[in-house]
C-alpha cells in the first residue's frame, strides 16, 4: 500500500479540525532527498456541514456539538447532496431524524440547550457515569432522545471521514497515514474507546493516536524550519501549557543529545484536569446571572444552560485582541409576560477579562497549591471539574512534582528549571491571558523561559502538528521520544487472616514504567500471583506521572492519593480451562486460582496491555482497559 496523504485529527472538546499534507512530499517514492529540517505545507480540510435550514456551508472546523432536533424541525434540515460544496455526499449528512453535527448544532446550544449535546469528550474519560451508556444530553427531559459520549465521539469522527472522501474520493482514509489526537492525561479507557469509535466510524486499525501537548511542539517545530536547533540546547526543558475547550494539559519535553544530534524526550505530563474554556464561559454565566438577578430575574436550570452556551461567544467576541469594548448576552424570558421575548445584559470586556485572568490565571508563588475546597459556581451539568480553577496553580504544582528536585521527580537528566515556554489553546488568542501566564511562570525563575511563537492560529495547531508528525515518521525527521505517561500498577489482594468490618490489605505492583516505547513489551519480575478464573472477579488497575523511577516489580505496600491514581476497575470473568474447551461447568471451578506471571505490552497505537502468563502452563490472558466490555 503507497500512502499518499498524512491526516492529522484534532478531535476537540469544542472543535475538531482536520489538517493533511501529501506524503510524497517526505519523498516517499524516491523522487528526491528530503532533508531533516524540511518542513511540509501543510492544508487545512474543508468540513462541509449545516449551518442553517437547507443551508451548507463549508469551515475549517466542526464545532464538537450534536443536536437532536424535534420531530417538526427534520424535514427542514435534509439536505439534497447534489447542493453540497463538495458535490455528492449524502454520508456527511445522515437522517436529521439520528442529530445534526456542526455549527448549526452549536447555534442551537444556546436556543435549545437541553437538545444538545457538548463537551462529549470530556465525558468520555468520566469514570463515574457510563461512557456507553446513553445519557446525555445530560439532565435532559425524558421526551429527548439520549446518545452516549462513545456514540458521539463516533459521529463526530464519520463526520469528518466523509469530509474527506468528499474533497479525495480517490484517496480512502483507511489508507493513509492518519494521527488522531488525544489528550495527555486521557486514562487508558478513555484512549481505548476513542481509538474503537475511529475504527467504526472508518479508520482502519494502523491509526495512530499521538497527545495533544507533543501535537503542540511539532507545530512549532514545523513552523521554524529547523531554527529550533539554534534556540534549544541539551538540558533545556520546554513546558506545555495547552489550555482546550473541557481539559489542561500539561507536559515537560527535555532537549537532549544522542551521537551529536538533537533529541527530544518527553519527561512528564500532567494529571487529568478538567478545567478550560467550558469553565470559563460558566464564570461569564455567574458573573452575568447576578446582573439578571439585578435587574429582578432569576433565571430557572434551563434558562442558566442557555446562559452558559450564550456566554461562549461572548468570551471568544470579549477576549479577542481587536473586540468589541461591550457585549449584549440574551437568554429567552420564561414568565408569562416575556412569553417569546428575551432578556439582555451588557458585558464589558474589562468585566470579561476581570473575571477570567484573575479567576484562571492568578499571580501565584511556585510554592502555592490548588486549593482543593472552593466550590464551582454551577453544580448541575454533571462533569467533576476541578475545585480550583486557577491554571496557574496547577501549573506551579505539576512543576513541584516533575522537575528535578521536586517531590516525586526522578533526578536522571531532568532540569531545575524551565527554560522555554510554549502556550497552546484558543484562550491564549487573548494578551492579556497570554501575558499573565507568561509573567507568572517566569516569576518562578531566575531567568525567565523563553516564550516560543510560530503557531499563527491557535485554533489549528494541533491538527496541524499531527498532520507533521505523521509526515515526519514517514520522511525520518525529528520526533519526540517519551513512551507511555504514566506507570502502571495493578493491586494485589494480600493473603492473611480475615479481620471484621476491615478490607485486606492491598499491595500495588509495578508493571510497566513510565516512559515505556510503543510496540515494546517487558516481562515484569516477582512473585507468582494468583488470578481467579472461572468466576466473576474485579481488577483493580492504578497508575502514577510522579513516580518515573519505579520499574517492573517494584511493590508499593502503602501510598497517598497523590502517588497513585486508581483507574476504573474491570470487572470480568477470565475463562477457566474446562469453559475455554467447550466444557459444561457448574457452579465455583475446581481450581479457582490460576498461578501467574506477568507480560506488560505498549501497542504501536500507546494502548497499555497486561498479559497474564501461566506457570504450569502455556495458557494466558489479556486484560485491557476496554470500558466497553
Amino acid at each position: 500500500m503507497i500512502e499518499k496523504y498524512c491526516i492529522g485529527i484534532d478531535l476537540g472538546t469544542t472543535n475538531s479540525v482536520v489538517a493533511y499534507t501529501t506524503a510524497k512530499d517526505a519523498g516517499e517514492d524516491g523522487s528526491q532527498p528530503v532533508r531533516r529540517d524540511d518542513a511540509p505545507e501543510v492544508h487545512l480540510l474543508p468540513i462541509p456541514q449545516i449551518v442553517g435550514p437547507g443551508q451548507v456551508e463549508s469551515l475549517t472546523s466542526l464545532p464538537s456539538f450534536l443536536y437532536l432536533p424535534r420531530e417538526n424541525e427534520v424535514d427542514s434540515l435534509r439536505i439534497d447532496p447534489a447542493t453540497l460544496p463538495h458535490g455528492e455526499c449524502p454520508t456527511s449528512f445522515p437522517d436529521p431524524s439520528e442529530g445534526v453535527v456542526g455549527a448549526y448544532a452549536r447555534q442551537q446550544s444556546a436556543d435549545n440547550p437541553q437538545r444538545v449535546v457538548v463537551a462529549a469528550k470530556s465525558w468520555l474519560c468520566h469514570a463515574k457515569i457510563g461512557r456507553t451508556d446513553a445519557v446525555l444530553p445530560w439532565q435532559s427531559p425524558s421526551d429527548v432522545p439520549k446518545v452516549s459520549a462513545f456514540e458521539c465521539t463516533r459521529r463526530y469522527l464519520q463526520h469528518l471521514i466523509a469530509a474527506w472522501h468528499a474533497a479525495f474520493p480517490d484517496a480512502p482514509i483507511d489508507q493513509q497515514q492518519v494521527v488522531l489526537t488525544v489528550p495527555a492525561s486521557f486514562d487508558p479507557a478513555a484512549r481505548d474507546l476513542t481509538r474503537q469509535a475511529a475504527i467504526e466510524a472508518g479508520l482502519s486499525d494502523q491509526f495512530v493516536l499521538l497527545e495533544e501537548p507533543q501535537a503542540a511542539v511539532y507545530r512549532y517545530l514545523a513552523s521554524t524550519g529547523g531554527s529550533w536547533r539554534e534556540s534549544m540546547k541539551p538540558g533545556d526543558t520546554l513546558l506545555v501549557v495547552d489550555v482546550g475547550g473541557g481539559t489542561t494539559d500539561l507536559t515537560l519535553v527535555g532537549v537532549g543529545e544522542d551521537d551529536g544530534d538533537f533529541v527530544l524526550r518527553r519527561h512528564a505530563v500532567g494529571n487529568h484536569l478538567l478545567v478550560g474554556g467550558d469553565n470559563m464561559d460558566l464564570a461569564l454565566a455567574y458573573q452575568a446571572s447576578e446582573k439578571f438577578r439585578e435587574q429582578g430575574h432569576d433565571l430557572d436550570p434551563w434558562q442558566s444552560t442557555s446562559l452558559w452556551h450564550a456566554c461562549r461567544e461572548a468570551k471568544e467576541r470579549l477576549m479577542s485582541d481587536d473586540g468589541p469594548e461591550e457585549h449584549s448576552i440574551s437568554v429567552l424570558g420564561r414568565g408569562s409576560s416575556l412569553i417569546g421575548g428575551t432578556i439582555t445584559i451588557e458585558m464589558s470586556k474589562t468585566q470579561a477579562a476581570e473575571t477570567l485572568v484573575e479567576g484562571f490565571f492568578p499571580m501565584c508563588g511556585a510554592g502555592e497549591r490548588p486549593q482543593m475546597n472552593v466550590q464551582s459556581g454551577f453544580q448541575d451539568i454533571g462533569l467533576p471539574y476541578e475545585s480550583d480553577p486557577a491554571i496557574t496553580k496547577q501549573v506551579a504544582s505539576f512543576l513541584a512534582d516533575h522537575l528535578s528536585g521536586g517531590e516525586g521527580s526522578d533526578q536522571g537528566d531532568r532540569g531545575t528549571t524551565v527554560t522555554h515556554l510554549l502556550l497552546n489553546g484558543g484562550v491564549f488568542r487573548a494578551d492579556s491571558i497570554r501575558s499573565r501566564m507568561e509573567s507568572t511562570v517566569g516569576s518562578w525563575f531566575d531567568n525567565s523561559p523563553t516564550l516560543l511563537s510560530g503557531a499563527a492560529d491557535l485554533d489549528h495547531s494541533v491538527a496541524i502538528g499531527a498532520a507533521f508528525y505523521g509526515w515526519a515518521k514517514v520522511a525520518g525527521g525529528i520526533r519526540i521520544r517519551g513512551g507511555t505517561a504514566k506507570s502502571y500498577y495493578i493491586g494485589i489482594e494480600t493473603a492473611g487472616l480475615a479481620i471484621p468490618g476491615a478490607p485486606r490489605p492491598l499491595r500495588a505492583v509495578c508493571v510497566a514504567a513510565q516512559g515505556m516505547e510503543e510496540g515494546s513489551e517487558a516481562d515484569v519480575p516477582g512473585e507468582e500471583v494468583g488470578v481467579v478464573v472461572g468466576t466473576p472477579a474485579r481488577f483493580r488497575f492504578f497508575s502514577s506521572t510522579t513516580r518515573p523511577g519505579d520499574q517492573p516489580g517494584v511493590r508499593l505496600d502503602r501510598w497517598s492519593p497523590d502517588d497513585l491514581q486508581e483507574s476504573e476497575p474491570i470487572e470480568l470473568t477470565l475463562e477457566d480451562e474446562g469453559s475455554e474447551s467447550g466444557e459444561e461447568s457448574s457452579g465455583l471451578p475446581s481450581r479457582p486460582f490460576v498461578p501467574v506471571r506477568f507480560q506488560s505490552r505498549v501497542t504501536e497505537l500507546g494502548m497499555f496491555e497486561l498479559w497474564c502468563h501461566g506457570s504450569q502452563s502455556d495458557r494466558r490472558w489479556k486484560l485491557e482497559f476496554n470500558a466497553r466490555s
